[in-house]
């Protein structure tokens, strides 16, 4: 379909709906040209390796991006990246300045409000680094602590309702980034940082020390990762979820998965050593794009 025609089709739809309906395909085929966002530090699911972009949800990305060059035959389509944060990636992406974000981001009904979330693509849950020599083993131990988490996040929130709740009077610092939070731990500036479990045996494994951590405590809930993309855009939803249900259906997801949670990953070579979780493995089996509870 020419571009004239296809966004004559979006103009028609959304006369027929009475909505404005994001159409994030029509847009890619204006302007030649789909941004994806990334994360700096979302070992090992989105990361820099020598100012390059990798990882498991970068990948998913990428899948993505084959199956548009496909889908609006435009196989020389341009791929520009964007850094994104905890903080600005719901803001960046429904104000159409990035079109797809895979990094590590729950799917909660919360942000579901502003954005459209894929089929889930992972399993995680709050859990504490903390410096093995802290003697810190569970949530009790924080108390009258200063501990951080990372701004923006689900994590955050739930340390702070935690916190009320069982009268903990911690002192919750919130830094910009997964890195600059773990550098708190690492410097002493803070007992702990709560965040989801994965992410916290990522910049474990790439710390200068690894074996003077340990990730502690029961996760405090079990949350989904899924990609965001605009809200309401229903053909752009259909694209990314077919793209990664194929995957699944095909085993290339669970390769993926061996790759980054099981194998050595950059920069340290180090293996995170994580099987799939049994939700991870249900969700294969029948995709899904529940929020977290």
């Amino acid at each position: 379909m020419k571009i004239s025609a296809l966004m004559a089709a979006v103009v028609l739809a959304a006369v027929a709906t009475g909505a404005q309906a994001a159409d994030t395909l029509a847009k890619i085929a204006a302007s030649g040209k789909i941004t994806l966002a990334y994360r700096e530090s979302s070992v090992p699911f989105s990361y820099l390796d020598g100012g390059k972009p990798i990882g498991f949800s970068v990948e998913l990305s990428n899948a993505v991006v084959d199956a548009v060059k496909k889908k609006l035959n435009k196989p020389n389509l341009e791929v520009a990246l964007m850094a994104v944060t905890s903080q600005n990636r719901i803001p960046l992406l429904s104000n159409g300045t990035i079109d797809l974000e895979c990094g590590s981001t729950t799917n909660n009904s919360a942000r579901a409000k502003d954005v459209s979330f894929a089929v889930n693509h992972f399993y995680t849950g709050t859990r504490l680094v903390v410096k093995k020599s802290s003697n810190i083993k569970d949530y009790a131990d924080l108390a009258k602590k200063t501990v951080t988490s990372t701004t923006g996040t689900t994590n955050a929130l739930v340390m702070r309702k935690y916190n009320a709740e069982k009268n903990l009077d911690m002192d919750i610092v919130l830094a910009k980034d997964h890195a600059d939070a773990f550098l708190l731990v690492e410097s002493g500036r803070a007992v702990a940082f709560a965040m989801d479990d994965i992410l916290l045996y990522g910049l474990m494994a790439n710390a200068k020390n690894p074996a003077e951590f340990e990730v502690v405590g029961e996760a405090l809930q079990v949350e989904p990762y899924a990609c965001m993309l605009a809200k309401d855009d229903a053909a752009f939803k259909k694209l990314v979820d077919d793209t990664f249900v194929g995957l699944m259906k095909s085993g290339e997801f669970e390769k993926m998965y061996t790759k980054w949670f099981l194998q050595p990953i950059p920069p340290k070579n180090v293996p995170l050593n994580l099987p799939m979780s049994q939700q991870l493995r249900d969700n294969i089996k029948a995709p899904s794009d529940k929020p977290a509870t």
